[in-house]
């Protein structure tokens, strides 16, 4: 199947149902960071540290996978020079509404987060990368071009799915029961079939994948990633989070040459 169609399609729907992760920050929001009064999240409940990141002032970042309003306009009002890449183009007019609305200077890009190709070696300083990798099948290759495309000393803040949550039955979830149905590493096209993904594509729904830790770390270090800080959150009113932190926010840091 083409994955990359079927949640570019999924997500442009997710807009329509006001999904939280597509609805841009508002003026007020836009006007504290001016004032250096910011935070931007990567997953749903706890702000990355303001001292994980450099001055912002003139900062190349790529919001990678980061469309919606949200954290790329922010960062821009803070005095970045902010790219957005990301797969859905109704996510896309979330940033620019927000850049058009608040004059923010934000360049956006159809893409794919796996390819980053039209970005010349060592284009950034700094990349933010919320929850999105569970939206493909293989992980790896994001953290190559995320390292490819930072500058020596530039940091990556990857927000990703425990891969955990992917072993549990969605249906009993909802009921407010933890049953074991799957293994890691998991894949919606494989588990649900063509008919299972073709009901998904009906009800606007993205297919998932859940990675192992040993892809999502792991493949960063691979990569050539130093990993420098991690924290972990939680999905508020789901029966797993009770027992599980359900995300990770990791800092990495890609050494200078030598």
């Amino acid at each position: 199947m083409d994955v990359l169609k079927h949640n570019r399609d999924a997500w442009d729907a997710e807009v329509d149902r006001e999904n939280p992760w597509t609805v841009p920050v508002d003026a007020a929001t836009v006007a504290d960071a001016r004032r250096g009064e910011w935070q931007i999240f990567l997953t749903p409940m706890r702000p990355v540290p303001r001292s994980w990141f450099p001055p912002l002032d003139g900062t190349r970042v790529l919001c990678l996978a980061s469309g919606g309003g949200q954290q790329g306009p922010i960062l821009s009002a803070a005095g970045a020079a902010v790219t957005v890449l990301d797969n859905s183009p109704r996510q896309l007019e979330g940033d620019r509404e927000v850049a058009e609305r608040e004059s923010l200077d934000i360049e956006t890009t159809l893409g794919d987060m796996t390819d980053l190709s039209r970005f010349d070696d060592e284009s950034f300083d700094l990349i933010v990368h919320p929850v999105s990798n569970c939206f493909i099948p293989d992980v790896r290759p994001v953290w190559r071009e995320a390292y490819r495309v930072l500058r020596p000393w530039g940091q990556l803040l990857s927000a990703f799915s425990n891969g955990t949550i992917y072993i549990f039955d969605e249906d009993a979830m909802d009921e407010g029961r933890l049953e074991v149905a799957r293994s890691l590493p998991h894949s919606d096209p494989e588990f649900y079939g063509p008919d299972g993904v073709a009901k998904l594509a009906t009800e606007g729904r993205a297919v998932e994948f859940g990675h192992t830790l040993e892809d999502q770390i792991g493949g960063q270090l691979d990569a050539g990633f130093v990993l420098t800080g991690l924290y972990e959150d939680r999905e508020p009113d789901v029966v797993l989070a009770r027992h599980t932190p359900m995300y990770i926010v990791a800092r990495s840091l890609k050494p200078a040459p030598g």
